[in-house]
C-alpha cells in the first residue's frame, strides 16, 4: 500500500478544507514546494496535490508552483482541480507531473474521460467524491446521480486503472475513514483504489490496509502531527 502525503494549494499555498469548506480554511505553509521536499525527505514516494482554486473555478489556478514541485521532486506528483479538456491534460503532463485527477470532468463530459483514457492511459486517476454513498462535484459543492459504486463501475469500464475515493463527510475531520464504505468500493470493482479522507491515526492505516487498498492519502493528520509520516510508511510497507 503507497502512502499519499496530500498538499492542497490555494493561493500559491499549503493549506487545509475541512469537508471541502472554502470557508474553513487553514494555512499550513507559505511554500507548498518546500513542504513537498519535506515529505519527500521523510521517505515519500508519491505525492498527491489538489490544485483547490482550479477545483473551484473550473481551470487550474497553481500550475507554477505545482510544476516547480514535479521538477524539484525525485518522486512522482499526481495533481487533481479543475483539469476538463484534453489540451489542459496535454499541457499539464508536459510539465513533469505524472497522473492527472478527472473528477467533475469525469462525471460531466465521459467523451473527456473516453479520450483521456485512450491517449494518456495510466497517467489519467478517476476521483470519485461521495456524499453518502452519491458522487459529488464541483468543489463538493453539488451532488450528481451517480452512486459512487456505480461511476467506479462505469469507469473501470472505460478502461480506468485507479480510482481515488473520497469521503466527504470525513475529510478534514480527523475521525477515521469510512472503512464500510472503502471496502465495498475494492470489493466492486478491480481496479486500484486509493482511500482518501479521514486517516487520522495510524490503525486507520492499518485498517484500511487490510480493507485491501492500493493506497492512502494523508492530509490534515499530517499537518497536525497526529500521524509522523515514518511510521506511517512502515506500517503501510508491512
Amino acid at each position: 500500500m503507497v502512502i499519499y502525503p496530500a498538499i492542497d494549494v490555494k493561493d500559491g499555498r499549503c493549506v487545509r478544507l475541512v469537508q471541502g469548506r472554502f470557508t474553513d480554511v487553514t494555512v499550513y505553509a507559505e511554500d507548498p514546494v518546500g513542504m513537498a521536499l519535506k515529505w519527500e525527505q521523510m521517505g515519500a514516494q508519491y505525492l498527491h496535490v489538489v490544485d483547490l482554486d482550479g477545483a473551484r473555478t473550473g481551470e487550474p489556478q497553481n500550475i507554477a508552483v505545482i510544476s516547480e514541485m514535479a521538477v524539484k521532486l525525485g518522486m512522482p506528483v499526481q495533481l487533481g482541480g479543475g483539469i476538463r479538456s484534453i489540451e489542459m491534460i496535454e499541457i499539464i503532463l508536459c510539465k513533469g507531473i505524472q497522473r492527472l485527477i478527472l473528477g467533475t470532468s469525469a462525471v460531466k463530459d465521459q467523451n473527456l474521460v473516453k479520450q483521456a483514457l485512450k491517449t494518456f492511459g495510466s497517467s489519467i486517476v478517476i476521483g470519485i467524491d461521495a456524499k453518502d454513498g452519491m458522487v459529488a462535484i464541483e468543489g463538493w459543492a453539488k451532488t450528481s446521480e451517480f452512486t459512487a459504486v456505480g461511476f467506479a463501475k462505469k469507469m473501470q469500464d472505460l478502461g480506468a486503472k485507479t480510482i481515488i475515493y473520497t469521503d466527504i463527510s470525513t475529510d478534514g475531520m480527523l475521525a477515521g475513514p469510512n472503512l464500510e464504505a472503502m471496502e465495498e468500493m475494492v470489493k466492486a470493482v478491480e481496479i486500484d483504489v486509493i482511500a482518501s479522507g479521514g486517516v487520522s491515526k495510524l490503525e486507520d492505516i492499518k485498517n484500511l490496509k487490510n480493507v485491501g487498498v492500493a493506497g492512502a492519502i494523508i492530509g490534515k493528520a499530517l499537518y497536525t502531527g497526529d500521524i509522523d509520516l515514518k511510521q506511517a510508511i512502515e506500517i503501510a510497507k508491512g
